[in-house]
This record gives structure tokens, sequence and C-alpha cells, in this order.
């Protein structure tokens, strides 16, 4: 297994690399907070529509890239390092595989498209409440049979839930359990008795909504592929987006090293920069072995998903408990090493901190995705 970049990869790096410095920089990231929109419209353009970057992973018939995991991931470390504030992830990476794996031709060719060319924003909405992403959370219901379909309940959590076009709603069959009996339904954000309300989130850079069904009627042509059997590509794009959102969350890691290890190299104290201290000195490298080996199994999992093989689900689940670690770590040791202005609401770090945070709940925590691991090799056999 192949685990190093090529030079087009990296080609891809440097684009948005030059695209983020330009269209979201940190200066920037305060105003597109604090704006009534709440998000990045501008940075959205640039990367979806003008870049092309939103059909990364689609197939070239629907007009995207049909580029893989790992270019997705070189992408996703940058607006990760940058705190980009726009349904990108959501888009790019939820729906577009979730559609790939679930949805049949005529769906694909109706929405593909329109992503590659910037023109739709969508997400996922599959958690409930409990905020685990895991089919027992599912709580939203869909029944019927043949054309007659009702959505009812609810789902939590949905990032960028109040500004999608279209949203893909996992629901399951009354009495369903696990995998089982899981529908996925695309519905405009108007659609009549599906009603929005913005969450108050620790993480305004992702932002989360709560979404209500309220007896939706729903056609056919809405369901992904078969009613009752997408709950294999529901598993699977779970899967993947947490093996990319790993590598999102390894961009954030890394660029609280690099701006802690830059304010360590200006900051004085006793007569002498604070980089020179022994214990400054250990903490920063501590940081930089987290990073690295975040860097790595991010990689190793955007590899595994591009191979498709067995070592999928593994991979995955090593990357996600490896880079929610390290960017946990990284941002607390950033704000400590920062001392006084790091605890200020005018300094950067504790927007790091409360992404790091929401990343590491969203998409199953740390421990989730060892205890998965531990299944996938057998070790709750012996336990």
């Amino acid at each position: 297994m192949e685990c190093s970049l090529t030079q087009d990869q990296r080609l891809i790096q440097e684009s948005v690399c030059a695209a983020l410095a330009s269209a979201s920089a940190r200066q920037n990231l305060r105003a597109v907070l604090s704006s009534p929109v709440g998000w990045d419209q501008g940075l959205w353009e640039t990367l979806a529509g003008e870049m092309g970057y939103a059909g990364l992973m689609i197939p070239e018939v629907f007009g995207g890239s049909g580029l893989g995991a790992v270019e997705m991931s070189v992408l996703l470390e940058q607006t990760g390092r940058t705190l980009a504030v726009v349904p990108y992830f959501e888009t790019a990476v939820l729906f577009v595989q979730a559609l790939l794996a679930a949805g049949h031709r005529q769906q694909q060719d109706a929405w593909l498209p329109r992503v590659a060319q910037g023109q739709l924003k969508a997400t996922l909405a599959f958690m409930g409440s409990a905020g685990h992403a895991c089919p027992a959370d599912i709580q939203a219901v869909l029944t019927g049979a043949n054309d007659h379909w009702r959505l009812s309940g609810e789902a939590s959590y949905v990032s960028f839930g109040h500004l999608a076009d279209l949203i893909l709603i996992a629901a399951r069959a009354p009495a369903s359990t696990g995998w089982e009996g899981i529908s996925l339904i695309a519905l405009p954000q108007t659609t009549p008795g599906l009603v929005c309300e913005s969450l108050n989130n620790l993480d305004r850079t992702r932002p989360f909504a709560r979404l209500r069904f309220q007896d939706i009627v729903v056609t056919e042509d809405a369901i992904l592929g078969a009613p009752e059997r997408a709950g294999p590509a529901l598993e699977r794009t779970l899967s993947v987006a947490a093996g990319l959102l790993a590598a999102e969350q390894t961009g954030g890691a890394a660029f609280c090293l690099d701006a802690t290890v830059d304010y360590a190299k200006q900051r004085m104290q006793f007569g002498r920069t604070i980089g020179s201290f022994q214990a400054v000195k250990h903490t920063l490298a501590d940081m930089m072995v987290q990073v690295e080996a975040a860097r790595a199994a991010a990689l190793y999992a955007a590899v595994a998903i591009d191979d498709g093989g067995p070592e999928l689900q593994e991979a995955t689940a090593i990357a996600r408990a490896a880079c929610t670690d390290a960017y946990q770590h990284c941002a607390g040791e950033a704000i400590q090493l920062h001392g006084g202005i790091g605890f200020t609401w005018e300094h950067h770090a504790h927007l790091y901190f409360k992404r790091a945070q929401s990343s590491a709940s969203w998409l199953g925590t740390a421990s989730v995705h060892r205890e998965r691991l531990a299944r996938l090799i057998g070790l709750d056999a012996i336990l």
C-alpha cells in the first residue's frame, strides 16, 4: 500500500492553500462568524464553483474530477487548518458518498452534476438527539408502501442543516433494528412539513441544526435506491466520512502546533524566548509527534478508502481515534503555551479548541472508534 503524495496531489495541496490564504484568512473568520448568514459564501463559490472541488470525488461521467480519497484528504487538511466555514465536507463527502453508494442512476444524474458545478449545497441527517453516529440513534421513521410513504420524527446535529439546499435523511422502518430497514430520503429544504431549528453550538465554525419531519409525504423518486435497503450504503458512507474527517482534524492540529511554535519563538520571559525553556520544547515536541502520527493515520485511511479493500473499516477507525486525540491535545496545549492571551476571546486559540471538541463527538468519539477497532480485530471475543 503506497502512502505518499504524488506530484499531482501536491499541486492540489498548493492550489487549495493559495485559495484559502486569500479567501479565508484568519482575520476574515471573525467577520464571517458575526455576519447574519454565518458562513463564508465567497469561499464556497471559490472552492465549489470556480475551482470545482465540490466534485473532487464525483466520477467524470457526472461532471466531476473522478479523483479519490487521498486527494480529498489533502484538501480537507487545509480546510481544517483554516476552519473554513463552508458546507464543503457535508456536500462533497457525506452527500456525494451516500448518493454514489445508494442512489440509482437517475438520481445521480439529477444531483451530482449540480454538486460538481458548485450549484447545490447538501448535507446528511443521520443522528438523533443522543448525537451518536450509529443506527440505534436514528429517530426519523418512514412508513407506508409502494408510492405512499410518510416521514415523521426528527434528526439532530445536522451539520449546516439550516442552509443546505438538499437534505439527505436517514429514516428507518417501524420496528426495524440495526442497519436493517433504513432508507435514505432526499428532500429540499423548502419541503412542506420540514422544520429547521438552528442549535446553539459550542463550535460556531460548524453550525448544527435540528430537523423535524411533520408527517411529510414522500414520493418514491425521493428515496435513494430501494426503500429500506440503504443500511449498508449508509454504514460505508459514515466509515468513509470518519476517515476523511480525520484529515480535517489533522489540519487543525497542525495549525495549533505551527502557531504555538511561532509564538514560542517571539514571546520573551525572563530575558529569553519561552521556546528556549526545556519544558516548552518538550511540550512542542510531543505536539509534533502527535501531528505527524495523525497525518500518517489519516493518509493510511484515505489510501484504504481508495483501495476499497478489507482494511477500510480498520483504517478509518484507527485514523479517527488517533486524529481526535491529536487535535484535542494540540488545541489544549496551544491555549496553555500562549499563556494569558490564549484564554482571551480575541485570540484564535479558543476557536480551534472548540472545533477540536466538536469534531471529537461528531461521527463517533475516539472511544467509539476504539471499540469498533477492537471488534474488527476480534478482541471483543476474548474479553
